[in-house]
């Protein structure tokens, strides 16, 4: 689950931790590229353990700082938040970043706003 790695990435920059591994899946692995891109994570990649796939993802840090100083979960298994273009906030002034769950894919709040479409409101971070 997405909340999951958010919350191990924190704990792992937080701990000066090089990398970390999680079980590979699809939307977890997109969520990381968007957030490769932009510099909250060195880099992610699928590796195969044996018979397993597994996400190694290698930590940022900017000027011995870690990248990702905090996060807000907006939907959960018991409460999905759904947001349209129009109503995306502006996260930490723009210092922050929203992820989206569309039907185009995984997307920051800024890429939704710029393609006009809506989705589930996943997380904000900063």
């Amino acid at each position: 689950m997405h909340y999951n790695i958010l919350s191990e990435l924190k704990n792992a920059t937080r701990a000066k931790k090089d990398k970390i591994t999680f079980p590979f899946t699809k939307m977890d692995f997109a969520i990381l590229t968007k957030l490769v891109e932009h510099g909250y994570v060195k880099s992610a990649e699928k590796e195969a353990v044996g018979k397993k796939s597994m996400i190694v993802v290698r930590l940022a840090y900017k000027n011995k700082e870690a990248a990702v100083n905090d996060f807000k979960i907006m939907s959960k298994p018991s409460r999905h938040t759904y947001a349209d273009y129009r109503s995306l906030p502006t996260v930490k002034r723009g210092h922050g970043l929203s992820m989206l769950s569309t039907s185009k894919g995984i997307m920051t709040g800024s890429e939704a706003k710029k393609q006009k479409v809506g989705g589930e409101y996943l997380f904000e971070i900063w």
